[in-house]
């Protein structure tokens, strides 16, 4: 599969992609409830990984991009060495991965379960995490709704500004846009992301371009693969409160028997 975080995204990616409301207190909490260890996959350059393992927890990051792994390293590195003890940061496919060793909690926050492109795929990474688990150990993990507006309209969405930054490398301002493409047959949402460097006069210095796909599962199918894999499930809400699914963040908690 393509590795699209690499570099290039990597210098904007804390900076841009910064999380769902109360999910880092979310899955850490969980952590806490469940114990050592704890498995993430997705891990990103550890912004759930960092807490967990703050909050004294053994956590062991995965993921699938060396880019995003090298910047997670970076921010182990500085923490003080009682935390970084209990992290492990390793390279790996979710959906094929073997790290010899049973986990009480696995996490995949911010979607990451979308970057699995085919219902094979995804019942791959299940069916895999599920025997990295412990018995009755807990798979918790979100994933969001497509806007049906969008999905209707089978056309790609124009370009769209998203949000501003500041860059932590260069200090200039950054300017985020996107444009985004369904495909309802698949249930593949393909964007492409530009990102605009602006020097002190608001003229653009540099560009970016980032492709980013993602599959989204509509809530019946995703309770149909956690259940073929082996899971149990025990909650599905709506936010990171425990609210009721409302048919926009799917945030499930299965477990394996």
């Amino acid at each position: 599969m393509a590795v699209e975080y690499d570099n290039s995204l990597g210098r904007f990616y804390d900076a841009f992609f910064t999380g769902v409301d109360g999910d880092v207190a979310f899955y850490t909490a969980y952590a806490k409830k469940s114990g050592s260890p704890v498995l993430e996959l997705g891990c990103g350059s550890g912004r759930t990984v960092i807490p967990i393992a703050q909050a004294g927890l053994d956590i062991t990051g995965l993921d699938i991009a060396p880019a995003m792994l090298d910047l997670a390293r970076q921010r182990v590195a500085k923490l003080p060495a009682a935390v970084r003890k209990h992290i492990t940061l390793a390279q790996g496919d979710m959906a094929d991965f073997h790290l010899r060793r049973k986990f009480k909690l696995a996490i995949i926050p911010y979607r990451a379960f979308q970057h699995l492109l085919t219902p094979a795929r995804q019942a791959q990474a299940l069916m895999c995490i599920r025997d990295h688990l412990a018995r009755r150990g807990c798979l918790v993990f979100n994933i969001y709704d497509p806007s049906a507006e969008l999905i209707r309209s089978r056309g790609p969405v124009g370009l769209r500004r998203d949000t501003d930054f500041v860059d932590p490398q260069s200090g200039r301002r950054v300017v985020a846009w996107y444009t985004r493409r369904y495909d309802p047959v698949e249930q593949i949402m393909a964007q492409e992301f530009i990102f605009e460097e602006l020097d002190a006069d608001g003229q653009v210095v540099s560009k970016t371009y980032k492709p980013l796909t993602m599959r989204y599962t509509y809530r019946a199918e995703m309770q149909y693969l956690l259940e073929l894999c082996g899971y149990t499930i025990e909650a599905l809400y709506g936010d990171f409160e425990g609210g009721p699914y409302t048919g926009a963040e799917q945030v499930w908690v299965a477990r394996r028997e």
